[in-house]
């Protein structure tokens, strides 16, 4: 970084252990001094807010917003896992949770069908629990269930050392040492008090003080910068800074890793908070505006295929409109399905599935004879991961 501060101890400090390593020692937040929200700071929350306002705004106009959040949830685990290291797609997701067993769907899918239980799970406990070390424990439990890295204590704070680094790093070689374990429960205690605390911080700026400030806790042998970005998304919801939880950053910090790792080491090593929140604030602006476009765009579709299914199906017009509205919440089908939803016949529901793919509303993505299974490809691909800016692959 240029420009680099000298050492500080505003965010903690490092403190030698007995075994001759170093570990950082957070101090509690907020910062001291407190944190400068002026000049270019305070430009970049105004617009952060507005980005907010116009999300909101904008999910709020779709038919079932919940629908939107069924989907982003998806998005947001499938880039958050990828960063720890996981290879499976948006697609491999749906599939997993449509019940295809494909030998083809990588091994890990199951740790991102734990990230949308985990997603669910939280939103569902906050109308009834505040977020805090037991929520976040509870999280951790389902993130971690009977997948890679099951066996590392879900939902139990770390009894042992744990260090950040390359592979091959050791605690005298690491990036970056987080405290000792004895020290973990009363600084998640403090992170929580903080939480709770009625300040005048803008709930923009005390969401990323407590990211970071989590992150550099590093509470759990695994999992923690999953259960770190899901923080973020509880804590925008508890608030009330959104209506409906659609606010993933993962995207921005997939494309940004370099630098999300080095500000959150310049906070810690140099007490650089407003750089940090200027940082944090910048990808709340480019998710935000980045998810009001995609809602746009899912309206757009919608109409576009519900103008197609009048214009082209006749009497079986009504049906096709049930089959295109469930494919919000549920984008891959089979013909069986479909015969559910419309409480047809099995030749009548197949007849139906053959003309939705006839006008490019449905496409089949199994190749088999039997059991076919058919998505709703125009829809997901609004939701992809990949394409022009979506960073290298984890």
């Amino acid at each position: 970084m240029e420009g680099q501060s000298p050492v500080s101890t505003r965010a903690g400090s490092y403190v030698a252990q007995s075994t001759g390593y170093r570990a950082f020692m957070p101090a509690p937040l907020p910062p001291v001094p407190a944190v400068d929200l002026s000049g270019e700071l305070q430009g970049q929350l105004s617009a952060a807010d507005r980005a907010l306002g116009r999300l909101d705004g904008s999910v709020l106009t779709l038919p079932n917003p919940n629908l939107f959040v069924f989907m982003y949830v998806r998005k947001e685990a499938v880039l958050s896992s990828q960063i720890e290291g996981t290879q499976s797609s948006l697609q491999d997701l749906l599939a997993a949770e449509a019940k295809l067993f494909d030998a083809h769907l990588p091994r890990d899918v199951d740790e991102v069908v734990n990230y949308v239980r985990a997603m669910d799970h939280g939103l569902e406990r906050l109308a009834e629990l505040p977020v805090s070390v037991r929520l976040i424990r509870e999280i951790h439990t389902e993130l971690m269930r009977e997948v890679r890295g099951g066996r590392l204590q879900p939902g139990e704070l770390r009894r042992s050392q744990n260090w950040i680094g390359p592979a091959g790093s050791t605690l005298s070689t690491a990036t970056f040492v987080p405290p000792p374990h004895h020290v973990v429960p009363e600084a998640l205690g403090d992170l929580e008090t903080f939480l709770h605390r009625d300040d005048e911080l803008p709930p923009l700026v005390k969401i990323a003080l407590a990211h970071a400030q989590f992150e550099t806790i590093h509470p759990f042998l695994d999992g923690n910068g999953r259960v770190g970005r899901l923080l973020i998304t509880f804590l925008l919801t508890q608030r009330g800074v959104l209506h409906k939880p659609v606010l993933y950053l993962s995207h921005y910090f997939k494309q940004n890793r370099q630098e999300y790792y080095e500000r959150l080491q310049a906070v810690r090593e140099r007490g650089e908070w407003e750089a940090w929140i200027a940082f944090f604030l910048r990808g709340v602006i480019q998710v935000a505006g980045e998810a009001a476009e995609t809602a746009r765009r899912i309206l757009q579709l919608r109409e576009q295929h519900r103008s197609t299914i009048t214009a082209q199906l006749g009497r079986a017009a009504g049906n096709g409109h049930k089959v295109l509205e469930s494919l919000y919440d549920r984008p891959i089908v089979s013909v069986k399905d479909v015969q559910a939803m419309t409480g047809t016949t099995y030749a009548a529901a197949n007849n139906l599935v053959t003309r939705l793919v006839a006008l490019g509303v449905l496409s089949e993505m199994t190749g088999f004879a039997r059991n076919r299974r058919f998505r709703y490809a125009s829809y997901i691909e609004l939701f992809s991961t990949e394409g022009p800016g979506s960073g290298e692959p984890a």
